[in-house]
C-alpha cells in the first residue's frame, strides 16, 4: 500500500507568483513550450478580475526518488536553482498569468492566426464597470511600445508609453496587480495627476473594491503531489490531466529524468538514428520500442522479472542504459542481417514492427552464437509463428516478455516450446482475405515468395536486397487485374494473394493488362529469352508454369494457394489442418492438399 500521495488547499496567486519568479516552482523538462494565444490571455485576465475560478493547478514535489530536470517558467528569468515544486498541470495558465501580472516585459503571444505578437495588458477604468460591457472588452492589449496602432502602423490610436499616458488614459497596468505595493504606488501618483479630485478618487476606489482587490487576493486551488508518490503514479497523473493536448510519451518522461543526472538521451538517440538510417528495415524504428527491447534486455541480464509494461520502462535508470545501449545496437543490426536472409528489405516489407522488440533483444543477447545455423533456423521459426499466427497485433507487452525468456531458454537446450510457436494456426481461407499490404502475414507470404529465389521474369535477375530496392519492386497481380475484370473472374480469387506476386516496376509495367499467355508470349518474341528460361524465371515464384501459360486461372489458382501453403507449413514447422474442410472445397473446388 502506498501513504498519502497528495493534499489539497488554496493559495493566493500572488504568493504563487512570487514562488515562480524566485524559481521555487518551476517545470519538468518535458513540460512543452507554452503556446497561449493573446485571446486566451485576455479572457484568462478578464476571469480573474470577476473572481471566477481559473481551475486547479496540480504540483508536484521535489526531492523524491523519481527525480526531474527542470527549467524556469518562460520569462522568470535564467538563474538555476534547485526547484521545491514542479507543475504538472497548469503550466499555460501559470505561465500566462505570470508574464502578463508580474513580468515588466511585453508577453510573447501570437494572433488567433498564429502571427507571433508582443503584448503589455491594461484594465480600462472607463469601461470595467459598466455592466452593458463584457469584461473581455475591457481588458486592452497594446503592441511592445505600449501603443495601439492603426492604418499599416500610421496612426496611434492609443499610447500607453509612460506612466503619464496611463493616467490620463485610466489605463491600470496588468503587470502591477499582483504586488500591493506597486499597485498603491501607482494609486498615489494618479491620485497625484487629478489633483485628488474627489470623482476621480471615488472613480479608483470603487473600481478597487469591486475588480482590483478580486485579483489581488485571488486565491488559486491546488493539488499537491506528495514527494513520496511513486514514478509510475506521477507519470500516469500527469497523462490523466495532460489528455486535451499532445499525448506525452515515454521517452519523453526517460529524457526527463535522466536529464537529472546530466545524461542526454535526445543526443544519445540522435546518434542511434544516425546509425539506423543506414539499415533500410531499422530506419523506422521508434524510441519507445528501443527503450522497450532495453528494459528487456536489461531484465534478462539482471536475472529479474521479465516485462517492458509502461512502469518498468519508467524504471530505467541511466547507468543500466549507458551499459547496454551500445550492445542493443549491435543487436539491432544483427537483427537486420536476419531480416535479409528472410528477405524482408525494406521497412514497408516488415510484418510486423512490434515483434522488432523481442528480436532484436534476442539477438543482442546471443551475439556471435546467432551465426550458428541451428540457433538461426530456431529464431526463424519462431518469427514466422508470430507473423503467420498473426499474433502480434497492436502492443503486446507480454507476448513481448514471455519471448524473450522462452525463445532464448528454449535456444539454450531447454525443451519446452515458446507459446508464440504453439499459439500458431493459420487458416486457410485467410489466403483469400489477404488483398493489401496491410497485413502481417500478406507480407509473410512474400518474403517466402523471395526466399524461394525468385528471379525476374524479363532479365532474370534474382530478386535480392539491391536489386529489390533499386528496380522499385512492388507486388501486382499475376492474372493482369484488367484482364480479370473483363474476363468476369471471382475477384475473391484473383485480387487475393494467391494471384499476387513481387516483380520490379519496369517488368509489372511491361507485361501489361493482357492474358498470361499473351504477356508470355510478347517477352519471349520482344526480350530474346527463350520459353525454358522464362519457365525457369516464373517457376521461381511458386507458379506452375504451364497452367499460367494456358490462362487456366482456376487450377492455377488452386495449384499456387498449395504451393504458398506448403511454404507456410515449412516456415513454421506447423502443419495447416484445415486444408480439406468444407469452406475450402465450397470455395476451391476440392481440398488444397
Amino acid at each position: 500500500m502506498y501513504d498519502k500521495m497528495f493534499k489539497s488547499d488554496n493559495e493566493k496567486l500572488s504568493i504563487l507568483l512570487n514562488q515562480v519568479e524566485n524559481h521555487e516552482i518551476q517545470l519538468p523538462d518535458f513540460q512543452r513550450k507554452w503556446v497561449w494565444e493573446d485571446t486566451r490571455i485576455r479572457a484568462l485576465l478578464a476571469s480573474l478580475t470577476k473572481g471566477f475560478p481559473i481551475g486547479a493547478i496540480m504540483l508536484l514535489e521535489s526531492g523524491g526518488d523519481f527525480r526531474f530536470k527542470c527549467k524556469n517558467i518562460e520569462g522568470s528569468g535564467d538563474e538555476e536553482k534547485e526547484a521545491n515544486l514542479m507543475i504538472l498541470d497548469g503550466q499555460q495558465r501559470m505561465t500566462s498569468t505570470f508574464l502578463a501580472m508580474r513580468s515588466k516585459n511585453p508577453v510573447h503571444t501570437m494572433t488567433d492566426q498564429n502571427k507571433p505578437i508582443q503584448r503589455y495588458y491594461y484594465l480600462n477604468m472607463n469601461t470595467v464597470l459598466d455592466p452593458k460591457i463584457d469584461r473581455y472588452d475591457t481588458i486592452i492589449a497594446v503592441d511592445a511600445n505600449k501603443q495601439i496602432r492603426e492604418n499599416i502602423g500610421r496612426d496611434i490610436v492609443l499610447d500607453l508609453s509612460t506612466r503619464e499616458k496611463e493616467f490620463e488614459k485610466k489605463m491600470i497596468p496588468f503587470n502591477i496587480l499582483s504586488n500591493q505595493n506597486e499597485l498603491n504606488e501607482w494609486r498615489n501618483e494618479y491620485q497625484k495627476f487629478y489633483h485628488f479630485n474627489r470623482e476621480d478618487i471615488k472613480q479608483y476606489q470603487d473600481i478597487d473594491d469591486l475588480v482590483l482587490q478580486q485579483v489581488v487576493n485571488y486565491e488559486v486551488p491546488y493539488i499537491k503531489v506528495l514527494k513520496n508518490t511513486p514514478k509510475e503514479a506521477v507519470c500516469e497523473v500527469f497523462e490523466n490531466v495532460n489528455q486535451g493536448g499532445k499525448p506525452l510519451t515515454v521517452f519523453e518522461l526517460i529524457t526527463a529524468t535522466f536529464a537529472a543526472n546530466n545524461f542526454d538521451l535526445k543526443e544519445h538517440w540522435k546518434n542511434i538514428e544516425d546509425k539506423f538510417s543506414r539499415y533500410e528495415t531499422l530506419k523506422k524504428i521508434d524510441n519507445t520500442s528501443f527503450l522497450m527491447a532495453m528494459t528487456l534486455l536489461i531484465a534478462m541480464r539482471k536475472e529479474k522479472t521479465i516485462s517492458c509494461k509502461r512502469r518498468d520502462v519508467l524504471n530505467l535508470n541511466d547507468k543500466d542504459y549507458e551499459e547496454n545501449e551500445e550492445d542493443l545496437i549491435n543487436g539491432f543490426i544483427k537483427m537486420y542481417k536476419l531480416l535479409v536472409e528472410m528477405n524482408i528489405f525494406s521497412s514497408s516489407d516488415i510484418p510486423y514492427n512490434t515483434q522488432f522488440i523481442p528480436l532484436s533483444v534476442i539477438c543482442t543477447l546471443l551475439g556471435q552464437e546467432i551465426e550458428n545455423i541451428t540457433i538461426k533456423d530456431k529464431i526463424k521459426q519462431w518469427f514466422w509463428c508470430g507473423v503467420f499466427g498473426e499474433l502480434y497485433g497492436g502492443a503486446n507487452e507480454t507476448r513481448y516478455a514471455n519471448d524473450v525468456k522462452q525463445v532464448y531458454d528454449w535456444i539454450k537446450g531447454k525443451n519446452e516450446i515458446p507459446k508464440t510457436i504453439s499459439d500458431c494456426n493459420f487458416n486457410t481461407m485467410r489466403l483469400v482475405s489477404l488483398h493489401t499490404k496491410n497485413s502481417a502475414a500478406y507480407k509473410g507470404i512474400m518474403a517466402l515468395i523471395l526466399g524461394n529465389s525468385s528471379r525476374d521474369w524479363i532479365n532474370g535477375s534474382e530478386m535480392r536486397l539491391q536489386t529489390y530496392l533499386e528496380e522499385r519492386s512492388d507486388i501486382h497481380h499475376i492474372f493482369p487485374q484488367d484482364y480479370c475484370i473483363k474476363t468476369d473472374y471471382d475477384k475473391k480469387k484473383w485480387n487475393s494473394i494467391i494471384n499476387k506476386t513481387p516483380l520490379y516496376f519496369s517488368t509489372n509495367r511491361y507485361i501489361g493488362g493482357v492474358a498470361p499467355s499473351k504477356y508470355i508470349n510478347k517477352v519471349i518474341k520482344n526480350k530474346g529469352i527463350s520459353e525454358k528460361e522464362i519457365k525457369t524465371f516464373i517457376e521461381t515464384h511458386l507458379i506452375d508454369y504451364d497452367l499460367l501459360k494456358s490462362d487456366h486461372f482456376e487450377d492455377f489458382i488452386k495449384d499456387r494457394a498449395i504451393k504458398i501453403l506448403n511454404k507456410i507449413e515449412e516456415a513454421t514447422g506447423k502443419k495447416i489442418t484445415d486444408r480439406a474442410s468444407e469452406d475450402v472445397i465450397n470455395f476451391f473446388g476440392e481440398a488444397l492438399i
